[in-house]
């Protein structure tokens, strides 16, 4: 069948084509430019950068597959960027790749491969789906790499989205990914992975949202522990998130985290570490794979960081798009504005983002 796939000029991307030509597929490559490319290499990080497109390119002719760049600037400018800004602001820890990988790219793309009579959207993410035929539905599964595991990413994918989604090296470690492109003589073989927010590519955070915020509102503050005693003051919100011990400027004999941040009253709360451990929390904007909420409470194992371990818990759908999670055992910095995605051992039942 007629095959969208998603470029973005690494080498898991490259392979998912590959692989999908390999099968007989008729593939088209379609790449995202997110910047105005006039702004310069300063505005680029190791992703989604021009050299990335032209790789992408290349990977195509090899292939021989046509090959298309599609503007997503204004899309990634209201989608991803003002998001991550947003919600620094309101003093909550953004992850600006769920937004990237679900609502830009499988969103955006299901458009425009249904524009090309194109039954399928591709991508290179290390996630599975499956049809289920005893329930009648698609089901979302982690990859087979544990260690590259995305399905964290893609936990707001609908049905619908995911009837159009394939992810052809999700059966795959990464080193099986790289020898196959090695295989292929593709020149993104031993390209490295991208680490970084490709959209502030000198890790300043901070320095990016300050400059995307009202120039003129009073960004400093109080530090206080949390009796409500005061140990210092900060330059802005915006610089901490919830677990941070480093850069709190504060000379104290014992070590301090940040527990919580009170953006109303521009205030940031630190203490130990044991404060930081927390059983329950109150999830947003939730999205249950199969579609409809549990009836009841659902035994469950659940992520609140992309690199934290599941923790066994149990949840409930509380309200429209709401839910509540209760831990079996304290975890350590439970972050608002960071997913909380929760699985069935390999399945992924859904998730939201902690309020």
């Amino acid at each position: 069948m007629r095959v969208v796939v998603a470029m973005s000029g690494g080498v898991d991307s490259s392979v998912a084509a590959a692989q999908l030509v390999d099968a007989g597929h008729e593939v088209i490559g379609l790449s995202m430019q997110l910047y105005d490319q006039r702004q310069g290499a300063e505005s680029f990080g190791s992703c989604c950068s021009l050299d990335d497109l032209h790789d992408a390119r290349r990977v195509a002719s090899a292939l021989g597959i046509p090959h298309y760049i599609v503007n997503f600037e204004e899309q990634f400018q209201a989608t991803v960027v003002r998001n991550f800004v947003d919600e620094y602001a309101r003093g909550r820890t953004p992850i600006p790749c769920v937004h990237c990988n679900a609502t830009l790219k499988f969103a955006h793309l299901v458009e425009r491969a249904a524009g090309l009579d194109a039954a399928a959207v591709a991508t290179g993410h290390y996630a599975n789906v499956r049809f289920d035929e005893d329930c009648r539905q698609y089901r979302l599964l982690r990859g087979a790499d544990a260690s590259k595991d995305q399905s964290y990413f893609l936990f707001s994918l609908t049905q619908d989205q995911l009837s159009r989604a394939m992810f052809p090296v999700g059966h795959m470690t990464k080193p099986e990914v790289r020898a196959y492109a090695e295989r292929l003589h593709l020149a993104v073989a031993d390209k490295p992975d991208s680490h970084e927010i490709c959209f502030v590519p000198d890790g300043q955070t901070g320095d990016f949202v300050e400059r995307h915020l009202d120039q003129d509102a009073a960004l400093d503050g109080e530090i206080v522990d949390s009796s409500g005693a005061l140990v210092g003051r900060h330059r802005g919100l915006h610089r901490f998130t919830v677990g941070q011990r480093k850069g709190l400027g504060l000379s104290k004999p014992e070590p301090l985290y940040v527990l919580r941040l009170e953006p109303a009253e521009r205030r940031l709360v630190v203490g130990s570490k044991q404060e930081l451990g927390g059983r329950e929390l109150s999830a947003s904007g939730v999205n249950w794979i199969a579609g409809l909420p549990p009836d009841g409470p659902r035994r469950v194992t659940a992520r609140i960081r992309h690199r934290h371990a599941d923790a066994p818990a149990t949840v409930m759908s509380s309200a429209s798009e709401r839910a509540s999670l209760v831990f079996d055992d304290p975890q350590l910095a439970i972050t608002p504005g960071q997913a909380v995605v929760f699985y069935d051992q390999d399945d992924v039942v859904g998730g939201g983002w902690i309020d």
